[in-house]
């Protein structure tokens, strides 16, 4: 019983840096999309700070299991309104994972403030409000680059693959990120396989590279 109310508590408080940072990540994508002259993510309601407009049923639930790494719904995206579908499509993918490494940033800063504070009281009531908040943005600076780390991967659907994809030949750009139909199946057997085995090929992966943008952030895993 004490390792479910563990788990909830942590969970509780990865949710909501979880949500905010994932929001951020598609109503980046949307944002940038719009810029270069595609509205579709407007005129779809994606670009928002809204979760709810942005949450995929599955994500959410593969959201809860460790390393909780999930993912939202697609933002639209018509690339015959770009002038270069290429290049465009290259920044709005870009977009996300740099909205993560912003929200980051924000975590980061909200919880060195929050630390500098004097404390005159430690079972006072600022106290009892402040720790959470530090809590949450402490784990939101993990949980963001975690997620803007691991949509950075070259694996169709996510972003990494789109980055790539630029850059190779335009008929072999076309056949990679066709692959993506079957890039979250992928993804969800990695995710799966590393918790039956507990060896997480993502998170050996992955959280090398978080570690590192968090001590450059000034933040350390303990807190």
């Amino acid at each position: 019983m004490s390792d479910l109310a563990q788990y909830i508590r942590e969970l509780t408080v990865l949710l909501v840096p979880l949500l905010f940072t994932i929001t951020c990540h598609e109503a980046a994508h949307g944002l940038v999309a719009n810029m270069l002259g595609d509205p579709t993510a407007k005129l779809a309601g994606r670009i928002t700070l809204n979760p709810a407009r942005h949450l995929d049923p599955l994500g959410m639930l593969i959201m809860i299991i460790p390393p909780h790494i999930g993912w939202a719904r697609p933002v639209p995206v018509d690339t015959r309104y770009f002038k270069s579908p290429r290049t465009a499509m290259f920044l709005v993918a870009l977009a996300g994972p740099m909205a993560n490494v912003l929200v980051a940033c924000l975590c980061a800063g909200i919880f060195h403030a929050i630390a500098s504070l004097p404390v005159e009281d430690p079972n006072g009531l600022a106290v009892r409000v402040l720790v959470p908040i530090a809590t949450m943005a402490h784990a939101g600076v993990y949980v963001s680059l975690l997620i803007g780390a691991f949509n950075l991967l070259p694996i169709p659907p996510l972003d990494g693959s789109s980055i790539l994809a630029r850059f190779l030949p335009e008929r072999l750009a076309e056949t990679y990120l066709s692959l993506g139909r079957y890039g979250i199946l992928l993804v969800i057997g990695l995710l799966f396989l590393g918790n039956l085995v507990g060896f997480s090929i993502l998170g050996t992966l992955l959280f090398p590279l978080v570690e590192r943008g968090a001590w450059l952030l000034g933040v350390s895993p303990s807190f």
